[in-house]
């Protein structure tokens, strides 16, 4: 007879349910809650290799509950309302990659330093972690950040338009 295993039985699984809970890292209001998940999914040792919009290198090795939480409340006060949607996963042995939709509103300063625009963006991510002892401890990012930006109005296409603007180019005009 075969015994079925549920998803969160497998490796996969509990690599796939550790990575949707990074991504609710981002959800989280309350600090002490931030704090208890971040400490549950990110190892203490852990390597950062996604760099921040503008940024001029990763941050590398971190302590990584600390980093999440921080890299949450930075994200959180940048786009209040920012949602990250996991679209699909893939698992092979320690990694998972993640395709992801985030979407949000700018009503805080970006990266700090740029006035909100007070605009709204929807782009996809992909991610990648390395899971070790049960837990998150690599990450990386890639992020159409031209496409955030451009929707933000941080920058400008050629010629100055702006998409959503009366008299820009539709996004969806190839020519």
């Amino acid at each position: 007879m075969v015994a079925l295993m549920s998803n969160e039985d497998t490796a996969a699984g509990r690599h796939k349910t550790l990575v949707r809970d990074w991504f609710r890292m981002f959800s989280i209001r309350d600090p002490a809650e931030a704090a208890r998940l971040a400490s549950e999914v990110a190892a203490d040792l852990y390597i950062e290799h996604a760099i921040a919009p503008f940024g001029q290198a990763a941050p590398g090795p971190v302590e990584g509950p600390r980093h999440l939480v921080e890299a949450s409340a930075w994200l959180v006060a940048q786009f209040p309302d920012i949602e990250m949607s996991v679209e699909a996963m893939v698992v092979e042995d320690d990694l998972v990659a993640a395709r992801v939709r985030s979407t949000g509103t700018n009503l805080g300063p970006l990266n700090g330093i740029i006035p909100s625009t007070g605009r709204s963006f929807d782009a996809h991510q992909s991610h990648w972690f390395r899971i070790r002892d049960g837990r998150i401890a690599e990450h990386w990012a890639t992020r159409d950040d031209l496409r955030a930006m451009l929707e933000l109005g941080v920058i400008t296409r050629p010629g100055g338009e702006r998409p959503g603007l009366p008299g820009a180019a539709s996004t969806t005009d190839h020519r």
